[in-house]
């Protein structure tokens, strides 16, 4: 069987983000077989914002509040419930928990918004060498291949549907303590259809593959380092301007704070041209683990 190209793995992820209408509000997605003890918690949060938005007659999302309770089952379908909450003139919002084993495993609040005009400013983007001139996450990661510990090994090796491109990236094995901040080019590696909530829902999948490792950077936490349990616990984002998620983003990332086995992190996404698309902030468990007895 002929190894699977970047276009085949970002078709999977569309495939993945097509969730199966059960009944009225009740969706079913799957998980790739991927060899995870848990699911991505971008997945969750992708499929979840297709489910609200399949349910919204009018509008694009401006904006999605969401909570990580529990780690998902990679071994079977999560669904989806949505609650229609309001549908306004210009507002329309959505509730939607994800269920597995009887439990919720997250929830969503997302809200859609009919286009208008209005006000306009934003900030600058950074200053950051083109995406093109960085090496790519598996040229990047080569070198450590031959080093690594076989659950990282693996990690490095599987085919991604996102191309990340960092632009100061540190030593995975063996990091040094530097400022809680981050530039990282992302975007969709292949062709997306031209959906805009699809787009929205790529970069959402893909907005929490990098965003906690901002809050670790002032400690120096190794990848897989078994002295800490680290998990998203919240997630949120505003959608500013149309973009597409299948072209290039450079993503912004500071972690102001943490405290009490916690790590907060802020993001900006901004086009190639500068324009400001999005806003994230996230706020993730990095719980020291403490010795038995």
């Amino acid at each position: 069987m002929a190894p699977a190209t970047n276009q085949d793995t970002l078709d999977q992820l569309v495939s993945i983000l097509d969730l199966e209408e059960l009944d009225l509000n009740l969706f079913r997605g799957r998980t790739p077989k991927e060899d995870r003890i848990r699911v991505f918690g971008g997945q969750v949060a992708g499929q979840a914002l297709v489910a609200a938005g399949r349910t919204v007659g009018e509008g694009t999302v401006h904006s999605l509040h969401a909570y990580f309770l529990r780690p998902g089952d990679p071994s079977i379908p999560i669904l989806y419930q949505v609650d229609r909450i309001r549908d306004g003139k210009s507002f329309t919002t959505r509730r939607v928990v994800a269920i597995q084993h009887g439990h919720a495993i997250f929830n969503l609040s997302a809200s859609f918004q009919r286009e208008e005009s209005g006000l306009e400013h934003q900030i600058a983007m950074p200053e950051a060498p083109d995406p093109e001139s960085l090496p790519s996450f598996k040229e990047r990661t080569e070198p450590y291949l031959a080093k690594a510990p076989p659950e990282l090994r693996r990690w490095l090796m599987r085919e991604r549907p996102i191309d990340v491109r960092h632009v100061d990236p540190g030593d995975y094995l063996a990091p040094q303590k530097r400022a809680p901040r981050q530039l990282v080019w992302i975007r969709a590696d292949g062709r997306l259809p031209d959906s805009p909530l699809l787009h929205a829902c790529v970069v959402a999948y893909a907005s929490d593959m990098t965003l906690m490792d901002t809050a670790t950077l002032p400690h120096a936490i190794a990848f897989f380092d078994g002295r800490f349990q680290m998990a998203s616990l919240d997630h949120a984002m505003w959608f500013h301007r149309r973009f597409r998620a299948d072209e290039w983003l450079l993503y912004a990332q500071e972690s102001p704070t943490a405290a009490g086995g916690r790590g907060f992190t802020t993001g900006t996404l901004f086009r190639g041209d500068g324009t400001l698309v999005a806003s994230v902030a996230q706020e993730g468990l990095i719980r020291e683990r403490r010795p038995p007895g």
